[in-house]
């Protein structure tokens, strides 16, 4: 890796990634993922766009794709210029999604940055281990974000630079600054297979891991999956709950709006009802969220139904219950698209769309991706149940972790999912390796158990661990959230295990149920397990 072409000035990330002999094998099957030797990914998303075509729309206002370009080439001229960025240095943003976010974002890699994107309800401890990890020298931040990320920039040795902006609302200190600044910045002609960003896991099993992407990755989420599965246009108007420093909300909220030259919509307010609102009011066409957001919106379409404009609706982050897709097709006419993707793996690599979609299964593997499973002795099965293990134009690097050699195995990605394969090559999901729970001899897979309590109407939410059990090893417990005006008591919770038990073997029923206000989730909306676990004293 050392000897290759690069921009990077600072060799920091260079000299971190995998050796040769712990990388996945990387495939290039389509055509549209062979690019060029120099490639800048801000280039060709928004410098390649009609300037006079919107880029962003949110509440604050709309900015064409030339307005992005200008205000990117200006946050690009100041990092440069007046910060003394150079090429491989790590910059971190912090803040919620807007077009100063964005814009940000672009500009790092027009500077020949690495972008370290966080979320923004991380707290200070959290964001100081990311920038040490990363040993961040420049940071972006949101001013209303501004107190966790000033306590742990005030104990890093490395980060020398701070720009502070204000929102969409255009009166930060950064925005100040841009007045004075020409738009006619020269990007760096980076090598494709100059690293890009760090996405760090949200950390559920430990220190979160530095996940590192290439230029060519940014790109190839997009001309894989989107570009096969999506379908997008011009005219697609595009939204997402899931934050920029997730990968999922990077693709569906800024890649692949700007690949296709269409128009991302932004909202800073978390949760399902901001974004139907959203989605709602700005005339989005595709929309991506978390199953359980989906659940949630069900109950607040009332007579208005789902947005008239909605064409695609993307499920991922976590498993899609099968009762959910039912529910939402009956209530919008919408097919959900369901997909699994990684952090280490860019975004989704297995789903389907239209008529290829099978409720229940998450799909095929993505074209340009290839998926198999594995036995407990590391051999490939063609068909039932196993490890999934991956490979394709994207793939793990993790940034001087240990943990490589568990994720990357003869080269393929193994992903820690349990999956089922069937004849027709769709794999349906079974749990998280560690979710499986082992009971009186049985394997019960929690994701299953949690489908089936998810088609009570009673259920908003549900959360199933195994809890320890000294007659039978481990028995099954539940963590419920009810919905609006469901009397939470020891007669629905006999209902809802008679309901499991009517719907699936009855040796799976949760033994234990907890009713709570609310599930554990990481700042990427994920359930955790080991959080609910706690729940029950574990």
């Amino acid at each position: 890796m050392a000897a290759r072409p690069t921009a990077h000035v600072d060799r920091f990330v260079l000299d971190r990634l995998p050796p040769d002999d712990q990388l996945p094998d990387f495939r290039f099957d389509l055509p549209a993922l062979h690019y060029p030797d120099r490639l800048n990914a801000a280039v060709e998303l928004i410098d390649r766009g009609d300037p006079t075509h919107i880029a962003v729309v949110n509440a604050a206002g709309r900015w064409t794709y030339g307005e992005m370009r200008a205000l990117s080439d200006r946050i690009a001229h100041i990092l440069v210029e007046r910060e003394g960025l150079v090429p491989g240095n790590r910059v971190l943003l912090r803040g919620p999604n807007s077009a100063m976010m964005i814009a940000s974002w672009l500009a790092v890699l027009k500077a020949g940055g690495v972008v370290v994107t966080t979320m923004p309800i991380l707290r200070a401890a959290e964001i100081g281990t990311i920038v040490a990890q990363g040993a961040v020298s420049h940071a972006i931040v949101d001013s209303r974000t501004r107190d966790d990320f000033a306590a742990a920039a005030a104990a890093s040795p490395t980060l020398r630079s701070t720009l502070y902006y204000n929102g969409d609302a255009g009166d930060g200190e950064l925005e100040r600054l841009l007045g004075a600044i020409d738009a006619d910045f020269t990007p760096v002609t980076t090598h494709r297979d100059d690293p890009a960003l760090i996405a760090f896991t949200s950390g559920t099993t430990g220190v979160p891991k530095g996940c590192v992407q290439f230029h060519r990755d940014i790109l190839a989420c997009a001309d894989s999956f989107a570009a096969t599965i999506l379908e997008p246009r011009p005219d697609d108007i595009w939204i997402c709950s899931a934050p920029l420093a997730f990968t999922f909300g990077l693709g569906m909220q800024v890649i692949f709006p700007f690949r296709f030259g269409g128009t991302a919509a932004t909202v800073e307010v978390p949760g399902p009802k901001a974004l139907l609102e959203a989605a709602r009011s700005l005339g989005v066409t595709i929309m991506a969220t978390a199953p359980t957001a989906y659940k949630a919106m069900l109950a607040m379409l009332g007579d208005a139904g789902a947005p008239a404009t909605l064409r695609r609706c993307v499920a991922a982050g976590e498993n899609l219950p099968e009762p959910i897709w039912h529910d939402w097709h009956r209530a919008t006419g919408i097919k959900l698209i369901n997909g699994i993707g990684a952090t280490e793996m860019m975004h989704i690599f297995i789903s389907a769309a239209g008529d290829d979609i099978r409720p229940g299964t998450t799909g095929k593997a993505v074209p340009g991706y290839q998926a198999m499973l594995l036995d407990d002795a590391g051999a490939p099965i063609a068909t039932g149940t196993g490890r999934l293990a991956v490979k394709g134009p994207t793939g793990c690097r993790y940034l001087a972790d240990p943990r490589q050699t568990r994720y990357v195995v003869d080269g393929w990605n193994v992903t820690g999912d349990i999956y089922r394969r069937d004849a027709d090559g769709y794999f349906s999901y079974v749990a998280r390796t560690d979710d499986m729970i082992i009971s009186s001899g049985y394997n019960i897979a929690a994701p299953e158990v949690e489908a089936a309590l998810l088609s009570h109407a009673a259920v908003a939410e549900c959360a199933v661990v195994g809890i320890a059990s000294a007659e039978r090893g481990q028995q099954v417990a539940a963590a419920i959230v009810v919905g609006p005006g469901v009397n939470a008591d020891t007669d629905l919770a006999e209902q809802l295990q008679n309901h499991v038990k009517a719907a699936i073997a009855p040796y799976k029923y949760p033994r234990t149920i907890l009713f709570v206000a609310d599930l554990p989730r990481t700042p990427t909306g994920k359930v955790k397990r080991d959080a609910v676990l706690g729940l029950f004293g574990g």
